[in-house]
């Protein structure tokens, strides 16, 4: 006898996608509003209708099993749709464009999905999207050249700077040769031009390690400073799940820990709908 169709609940689909994007129990239900154990039994009920584990749990973190990483991309699909469809039906003449500001890193890496989902949701809404570096990006913010701006920031800024804290990134030191050593003298770093987070997150960690360094190179092009780390001209600071084929990240024994950064998403609070729609979106697909 054939086995029945199922008819997938997609609250339940959408706990296993933020739990699978996250990582994380506790996050998933900071970010879906409900409490943990009401994502824990959502879960449940969602391999009990598929039967089938879609995770594996640890003390630590969270897993896709085989069938949890075949089952993603659908259970995104379907979201993607089910949003696409609500947005249309409930504002299906909102037209417009938005000026998004974004470091360059974070912009090809976390935002594309996030931004496509957005674009099928509101296809009549343009998006200006500007990479370049958070110094320029405050700036032109300042000047009104953008409606968002996604900007890298110590966590400490909060209390001082508007803003949404919409991620939090783990640093990590960056080589162009596994084998590579650090040599004689001061550590060689590739950095961005200042005032930079993540330049400033070195030298911070190298000083308090009692660790001399010099600035080998300086480049405000993402590109140029993966190059120039690949070429050997240094090490260089990264968020842990930004770090390119053919860069290895360097281990606690031979550079010191680094502490994590944090991206805030800014506006100027007059916003019109598709700019505030647009910050309503990234703010719940990214934390």
């Amino acid at each position: 006898m054939p086995r029945p169709l199922v008819t997938l609940d997609l609250d339940l689909v959408r706990a296993f996608v933020t739990i699978a994007t996250l990582g994380q129990f506790t996050q998933a239900a900071l970010r879906l509003g409900r409490q943990q154990s009401t994502i824990s039994l959502q879960l449940a009920r969602l391999e009990t209708a598929l039967d089938t584990r879609l995770l594996e749990r640890s003390p630590r973190a969270v897993r896709l099993t085989l069938e949890g990483a075949r089952f993603l991309p659908h259970a995104q699909r379907l979201l993607a749709l089910n949003d696409a469809a609500v947005a249309e039906l409930s504002e299906p003449a909102m037209v417009g464009s938005v000026r998004l500001g974004t470091p360059e890193d974070f912009a090809t890496t976390h935002l594309p999905q996030v931004l496509a989902r957005f674009v099928q949701a509101y296809p009549a809404v343009a998006l200006e999207v500007t990479c370049d570096l958070t110094l320029n990006l405050l700036e032109g913010f300042r000047e009104g050249q953008f409606d968002l701006v996604l900007a890298k920031r110590e966590p400490a800024a909060r209390a001082t700077r508007e803003g949404l804290k919409v991620w939090q990134e783990a640093l990590v030191w960056v080589s162009g040769a596994a084998e590579a050593g650090l040599g004689d003298g001061p550590v060689r770093l590739v950095v961005s031009p200042e005032p930079c987070v993540y330049r400033k997150r070195a030298t911070q960690a190298l000083d308090r390690a009692g660790m001399p360094w010099r600035i080998a190179y300086t480049c405000g092009a993402l590109s140029g400073a993966i190059a120039a780390v690949k070429a050997g001209l240094g090490v260089a600071v990264l968020p842990r799940d930004m770090v390119p084929d053919g860069l290895h990240v360097r281990g606690a024994a031979e550079l010191p820990a680094l502490q994590d950064t944090e991206i805030a998403l800014l506006d100027h609070g007059a916003l019109s709908l598709p700019a505030r729609r647009l910050k309503e979106h990234i703010a719940r697909s990214l934390g």
